[in-house]
């Protein structure tokens, strides 16, 4: 299967070779030639098949002229040692816990996937790869984990400053060995524009093959439909039309979600829900798509005010706003509204919300609203622990720290601050 990238359709590469450019050369993302659906009898039986096994089958034609069968069983495996539950909280209500990885965040899947698929490629290679991304929070932790120690890979993390949570920041700047974290005098967007700038700077790219691990990376994006149908696969026996709302940032994860329901998920509705972000939500409403300056929020992996993927869901959807007005719906809300329902929710269940999935409850109860009868699932996306001090000031207790985020808490921080593009392209040239 060929690429193409959506600033010109004529501009085609093979899934390995839009891995490891990351972006297309015209400043496009590259999107699948189609999406051809599974077998009904896939979705019909789908009980009946391990999540390595549903995993094989949802990705192999993404990708099987570049990875052989036998070596895309082994990436799964490496991808996917560990659990997806779906955590029933209330009455239609359910949560799909993404935060049981060695980050605990929902990253963990693509950034292993995409890792693993460089390491095959990298066999036999003279030249080493660096991976340059950007982060608004988790994804730089969980590049960072599964990168590392990778032959042949260099990764090279941006990050804003003082805008990630403490737990993040550790994860990303604690590790060592090929990993190396920016310190970034800015918000994410200044981070994720100086990642593509990068790309487009033939004095780097001529000494150096650069690629990114944002899920503007095929091998970061496609892989998130994974747990989007082991959700289905726990859900199904409800018998009711299931919906996922999903916390949204940079639209990376609600589109993977998408392209699992063109390949056949028989989901009823999407729903993007987000902070006060709300590029896209207004876009909802009046067709207009009006890029803005990010706002920091409580929810600070979705503080993004130009997600990059949106465009991806437009293509899905022929960039139709009606057609995709029958896919999706979308809502903002504030950091009121986000701390008001993780009091509510864990006063009325037990249950500890992050601030992200608090937004991800908040859209899918405002979907219901108008929509009683639907079984609704929304991402928990990462571990509450992870944003401790939002936890502890909102619910007044203190989680008990699991190991994968013990192992980090006494480490050194070592990053390189910066606050330009030009610091960012010397350090690449030198090193």
């Amino acid at each position: 299967m060929k690429f193409y990238s959506l600033n010109n359709q004529n501009t085609q590469a093979s899934f390995k070779e839009a891995v490891i450019a990351g972006i297309a050369p015209d400043k496009g993302l590259y999107f699948p030639e189609r999406v051809t659906p599974l077998p009904a009898d896939f979705f019909e039986n789908i009980e009946t098949l391990s999540n390595h096994e549903i995993a094989f089958k949802a990705i192999l034609q993404f990708v099987n002229e570049d990875i052989p069968d036998e070596a895309l069983k082994d990436i799964i495996a490496h991808t996917l040692d560990f659990d997806f539950p779906v955590v029933e909280i209330e009455e239609n209500v359910a949560t799909l816990e993404l935060f049981h990885g060695p980050t605990m965040a929902f990253k963990d899947v693509g950034a292993r996937f995409m890792a693993n698929c460089l390491s095959y490629f990298s066999q036999g290679e003279k030249q080493d790869v660096t991976v340059l991304v950007a982060t608004s929070g988790d994804t730089g932790g969980a590049v960072a984990n599964g990168f590392l120690g990778v032959d042949g890979v260099k990764v090279v993390i941006l990050y804003p400053s003082g805008k990630v949570s403490d737990i993040q920041e550790k994860q990303l700047t604690t590790l060592g060995q090929n990993i190396e974290a920016m310190e970034v005098n800015g918000v994410f967007d200044d981070c994720q524009r100086m990642v593509k700038t990068a790309f487009l700077d033939t004095e780097i790219t001529d000494h150096k093959k650069l690629t990114s691990a944002n899920s503007i990376n095929v091998a970061r994006w496609l892989p998130q439909l994974f747990y989007f149908l082991f959700a289905f696969k726990q859900a199904k026996s409800k018998g009711k039309e299931i919906v996922f709302s999903v916390p949204s940032g940079n639209f990376g994860n609600i589109c993977a979600g998408m392209v699992a329901q063109k390949l056949g998920m028989p989901v009823k509705q999407f729903v993007a829900s987000t902070n006060v972000n709300d590029v896209v939500p207004k876009f909802m409403e009046n067709g207009v798509y009006e890029p803005m300056s990010s706002i920091a929020t409580i929810s600070n992996a979705m503080d993004v005010g130009d997600p990059s993927n949106f465009i991806r869901i437009r293509h899905l959807h022929k960039d139709d706003l009606k057609t995709l007005r029958k896919h999706l719906s979308a809502y903002s809300f504030t950091d009121d509204d986000t701390k008001t329902t993780m009091k509510k929710v864990y006063s009325n269940t037990g249950y500890v919300l992050d601030p992200h999935g608090a937004v991800g409850y908040l859209g899918l109860t405002e979907y219901q609203k108008s929509h009683p009868d639907a079984y609704g699932i929304f991402l928990e996306t990462a571990h509450p622990v992870k944003f401790l001090d939002v936890v502890e000031e909102t619910l007044g207790i203190s989680p008990e720290i699991p190991p994968q985020i013990m192992k980090v808490m006494d480490k050194e921080k070592k990053s390189h601050q910066i606050s330009s593009y030009d610091t960012l392209k010397s350090y690449l040239l030198d090193n």
